[in-house]
């Protein structure tokens, strides 16, 4: 029997990607999520990492944990609730880490941990933390990130982070969703911005390729050891260039216009307070809040070199064909 590996949040996107690749890798694995399981071949302890007692027990034997369960809501507002998952549940997580003598946490990060809202092209991980306040989420990742690479070794346990950036791929639920109802609505006939703004993309199946790596060469004496590293495919492309290509394949509207991407922040702005003064909403967002529009309308792409080095990392699912994998899943789901 293999190892046992516990996946955090593996009831989600990217965590189901990554069951199956421990599966297919030979490990045993737990799961931990308040969703139901995709696959009956695991272990499924529904848990909520906010409470410590109960993570502490559901990490109990592990000999890795993929800590990948996350709030993404980059409105400004319901910050209590997005800190206490993002930052106390890592927290609670690694502290089960180190109580249950577990050697190994790789921590699902962020690249919007360095952005500041302004261009970053070909960063790299000697970038700073941003210094500015952009969105709860991105926020209480940096928090997170910082706590999980200074425990490096504390407790035996040996800790890495990766970094994506705009994952896609089959089952994602925010991202190629969205844009999929804007353009069956009618709202995707107009680009937010006239600029040739490159981004970063991460298909799915690579991430996973890079977080058995780095689970695989983690030791308290690794190279990876206490590091971060970005997670890309290495093909920075226009943001409206990749969503032309989706639209185009799914046979949806094509875009035909630009709109000034200040225009679309006002409104975006108005959107968000107005979403607050009713409490805010955690749900999945449909890209009209000023932290998306910022991202959308900046040049945000990163060196994988790092990770080529130190993870042995190589994209091996290029956007293109990643693009085409996600549109056929989409189709074949009915999801257009």
């Amino acid at each position: 029997m293999g190892q046992l590996s516990v996946v955090t949040g593996g009831s989600g996107f990217v965590g189901r990607h990554l069951v199956d690749g421990l599966v297919a890798r030979g490990d045993r694995v737990r799961v931990i999520d308040l969703g139901a399981p995709h696959r009956g071949d695991v272990e499924h302890v529904r848990a909520d990492i906010t409470d410590g007692a109960a993570i502490v027990e559901a990490i109990a034997g592990a000999d890795a944990v993929f800590h990948n369960a996350s709030v993404v809501h980059t409105k400004q507002n319901q910050k209590d609730f997005v800190w206490n998952v993002n930052l106390e549940g890592t927290r609670n997580v690694m502290r089960a880490c180190q109580a249950g003598q577990v050697p190994k946490l790789v921590y699902v990060s962020s690249g919007s941990v360095v952005y500041e809202g302004k261009d970053i092209e070909n960063g790299d991980e000697s970038l700073p933390y941003s210094s500015i306040s952009q969105a709860p989420y991105a926020d209480s990742k940096i928090a997170a990130e910082r706590e999980v690479l200074a425990a490096n070794g504390e407790g035996g346990v040996a800790t890495v982070s990766l970094r994506p950036h705009v994952i896609f791929g089959p089952h994602d639920g925010r991202f190629l969703p969205a844009v999929i109802s804007h353009a069956k609505a009618g709202r995707l006939r107009w680009q937010i911005g006239r600029g040739t703004w490159l981004s970063d993309y991460t298909y799915v199946a690579n991430l996973v390729d890079a977080l058995l790596a780095a689970e695989a060469r983690l030791a308290p004496d690794a190279a990876c050891a206490g590091q971060a590293y970005f997670i890309t495919n290495g093909e920075p492309m226009p943001f409206w260039d990749f969503v032309r290509r989706v639209v185009d394949r799914l046979g949806l509207p094509p875009i035909r216009a630009a709109i000034p991407h200040q225009l679309v922040y006002a409104i975006a702005a108005v959107k968000e307070g107005l979403d607050t003064l009713r409490g805010g909403t955690i749900s999945p967002e449909d890209g009209l809040t000023r932290f998306a529009i910022r991202y959308m309308c900046t040049h945000h792409y990163f060196s994988i070199d790092k990770a080529r080095r130190d993870l042995g990392y190589d994209p091996r699912v290029s956007v293109a064909e990643g693009i085409e994998r996600t549109c056929e899943h989409l189709i074949a789901t009915g999801a257009v």
